[in-house]
């Protein structure tokens, strides 16, 4: 009888031991789900910010191209970016001398730590995606640090310029500048679409298999798919992008007072090109 008491007497503590050592598990497996939910929650608060940064970059490259481009033809017109810009051979002026180019697209990419605009590195891209002279310069290039808009080869800002295709609610004559004789080009008001597309080719390759996305048109009533577009093919290769789009009006504003093109500012009397 003594033993048999003695027996039972010492199996209760080890199921009341048995007893807390799953309550401790479970204790130690709701902490570890509570710790697991606040990493997870910082991460994607951390997610969060980094994209309102990017985003934030990304505006800022975008729109500083375009208005380099604004002040560029709102300044001096004796200054050499002004010439460049307005030449045969630049973003505004080969539309407006050349009318054989009227449905291409002008292309660059902004360098602001040099001279923002090189003439001799520009692209002038055809509708069915080659080039008026095989040249590929104008597009930027993420293995050129030069391309980049800071020494830090973060971000870079390609722009594409394009002539506004015509629309049926546009008012008639409202392309010429009143009081000028309307046989001159410098008498005719020109409107252009200019797309400044910001991108972080550290996220992600820009080919989508052989295609060069910095290659795609920014128009997109030229193409049926919006991959087909520099932004579509961007954001489908998986790289941050943003493009910001401004229509302008280059004009002369009056033959008798100091203006520019672009709008007001400093120099020479209006010089849009004569023929």
């Amino acid at each position: 009888m003594s033993t048999k008491r003695s027996t039972h007497m010492l199996s209760r503590p080890v199921q009341q031991q048995g007893a807390v050592l799953i309550v401790v598990l479970l204790f130690l497996i709701l902490i570890v789900i509570a710790g697991a939910l606040a990493v997870r929650q910082s991460t994607t608060d951390l997610k969060l910010s980094t994209s309102d940064q990017v985003n934030t970059l990304l505006l800022q490259s975008a729109d500083n191209a375009n208005q380099n481009i604004e002040q560029s033809v709102n300044g001096d017109s004796r200054s050499n970016i002004y010439t460049d810009m307005l030449s045969r051979s630049g973003p505004f002026g080969y539309f407006i001398l050349d009318k054989k180019g009227q449905n291409n697209e002008y292309v660059f990419c902004f360098r602001p730590r040099d001279r923002f605009f090189n003439i001799n590195k520009t692209t002038i891209r055809t509708p069915s995606g080659g080039s008026v002279l095989p040249n590929t310069t104008g597009y930027c290039n993420p293995s050129k640090p030069e391309d980049y808009v800071s020494s830090r080869n973060a971000s870079m800002t390609q722009v594409n310029v394009s002539m506004t295709p015509p629309r049926v609610s546009d008012e008639a004559f409202n392309n010429f500048t009143l009081g000028q004789d309307t046989n001159k080009v410098s008498s005719i008001a020109y409107s252009f679409d200019v797309n400044s597309t910001a991108v972080l080719p550290a996220y992600g390759d820009t080919k989508v298999g052989s295609t060069n996305c910095f290659a795609q048109t920014t128009r997109p009533i030229t193409t049926v798919n919006a991959t087909d577009t520099l932004s579509g093919c961007m954001s489908s290769a998986g790289v941050p992008n943003t493009t910001v789009y401004q229509q302008v009006n280059v004009e002369n504003q009056s033959l008798r007072v100091k203006c520019v093109n672009y709008g007001k500012g400093d120099g020479l009397l209006c010089t849009l090109p004569s023929n």
